[in-house]
């Protein structure tokens, strides 16, 4: 009850936010538009009380358009690129449901209000900011209260491998995400003795315990991570979280993964589904290719006294050249010379390539702040200028790799069917360094299947956020 009583009161809060936010940004529209004589004079503008009216609606509207946006429907974790198009969009929509009803109800009445369309503009591009930055505190506020341990909910993860182990560590990382993790399930039957404990979390029994543990540990959330477990076995498991206050999540396969780009074709009249289509074909190509010309040359320009810099204390601190060329795999599995800053002893791979790892002894001093704050990445900015690379898109890998990997995960060489990225993805989403590649591959496939520009500046805008608190930039 607890935990239902602080999300009340936080979705309460974020109501309120958003109907004070968005009359402050009619009264400073207000304010605006009398004072400045902009893009006309300012005549005969009524006193603000005169508005009251016209504010009553546009609160209104504003906070009935973000419900049925679903902007109150509260998540543990929200994209903010995201959250901004979606207050973009029903911002927009609540000011002209706004104008429209003012219109209709109040303009030209007994009441003789007037209102300019600049007013409206200044409300608008205000309110959109100004719902922003309450969000952005409530947001804060909120994470706070659940770092703290306010709203929790005890969570059972359900499976022991790697897919289990990757969310375990996410919710480590992140406290603000509200869960307790209680203890993980093994999968029945697997032939495998399940380890006691995973990151020091213990492992409670098999997925016939279920029910029970449920019950004896007053479970909210079970989640269950088993990727590669047939339909039957996930539905047999969601049948044990039978409890109606029970929320259950599931880790998706490869073709869950991709369900959402699945489109009805047929093939003389039978039907057929097609999960193959690629988003990124024609005159969207070529979008793509001019942002990443404008955006790599902008950076270059601006990167460039930074990477001198660089460029000479990495030859003052260890003999050997500036730059690390190593050979990668990119569009249609072509290999390409993808450029790095070394950050590693010039006899790093005397014994054969290598994954990198966490104190990597091959590093040098440099090279481990470099990695940290993946500075050793900036050359590829040129790879993205000359057309071996784009800003975004799925990590290149080496070829030595991708020989091994497309023999036993499904669909991995679908990832070269576009550029590799600097950035992908993937990488914002927590999959980098010594991560799992089978999970990698459908975040990749994902994205190729879904693309859109607004899909690049997010993944962009995040690698901006995450760049200096990355963990997994070994």
């Amino acid at each position: 009850m607890r935990g239902d009583r602080v999300k009340a009161l936080f979705a309460a809060m974020l109501v309120s936010s958003d109907a004070l936010m968005a009359m402050a940004g009619f009264v400073l529209g207000y304010y605006i538009r009398r004072e400045v004589n902009w893009p006309n004079p300012a005549q005969n503008v009524a006193p603000l009380r005169s508005y009251t009216g016209m504010i009553a609606i546009q609160v209104a509207s504003i906070v009935i358009v973000f419900f049925f946006y679903r902007l109150y429907h509260q998540k543990r974790a929200v994209s903010r690129v995201d959250e901004f198009y979606a207050v973009f969009g029903a911002v927009s929509i609540g000011t002209m449901m706004s104008v429209a009803i003012t219109a209709l109800s109040l303009k030209n009445s007994v009441l003789e209000l007037d209102f300019s369309r600049a007013m409206i503009v200044y409300t608008w591009i205000l309110t959109i900011g100004l719902v922003m930055v309450g969000r952005l505190i409530h947001s804060w506020l909120q994470g706070r209260a659940r770092a703290s341990g306010w709203g929790r909910d005890r969570a059972l993860i359900v499976g022991t491998g790697d897919v289990a182990q990757m969310i375990l560590q996410k919710i480590h990382w992140s406290p603000w995400l509200a869960y307790e993790v209680v203890g993980l399930v093994s999968k029945n039957g697997n032939g495998n003795h399940p380890p006691e404990s995973i990151l020091g979390v213990p492992v409670l029994g098999g997925t016939d315990d279920i029910p029970r543990l449920i019950d004896e540990h007053h479970i909210n959330e079970v989640i269950i991570a088993l990727p590669e477990a047939s339909h039957q076995e996930t539905l047999g498991i969601i049948a044990l979280c039978d409890r109606s206050t029970i929320s259950v999540k599931v880790f998706p396969d490869v073709f869950q993964f991709i369900a959402g780009q699945v489109g009805i074709d047929d093939l003389g009249g039978l039907p057929l589904l097609s999960v193959r289509d690629v988003a990124m074909r024609g005159w969207k190509l070529a979008l793509k290719r001019l942002v990443d010309i404008v955006g790599s040359i902008a950076l270059l320009v601006v990167l460039s006294p930074f990477m001198l810099l660089m460029a000479i204390l990495i030859k003052l601190e260890s003999p050997g050249p500036v730059f690390y060329v190593q050979e990668r795999m990119g569009l249609d599995a072509r290999p390409f010379p993808m450029l790095k800053f070394r950050s590693m002893r010039q006899d790093a791979e005397r014994d054969g390539p290598g994954w990198t790892k966490p104190n990597d002894p091959r590093r040098t001093r440099l090279g481990a702040l470099m990695r940290r704050l993946n500075i050793d990445e900036l050359p590829q900015f040129i790879n993205v200028l000359t057309g071996d690379m784009s800003l975004v898109g799925p990590r290149a890998e080496r070829p030595v790799y991708v020989e091994q990997f497309k023999k036993s995960i499904p669909r991995y060489m679908d990832r070269h069917r576009e550029k590799a990225g600097l950035t992908g993805w993937a990488q914002v989403n927590g999959l980098r360094g010594d991560t799992s590649i089978s999970e990698r591959t459908k975040y990749d496939l994902w994205y190729i299947e879904n693309w859109s520009l607004l899909l690049d500046f997010k993944i962009l805008i995040r690698t901006v956020f995450q760049v200096f608190g990355e963990r997994n930039a070994y």
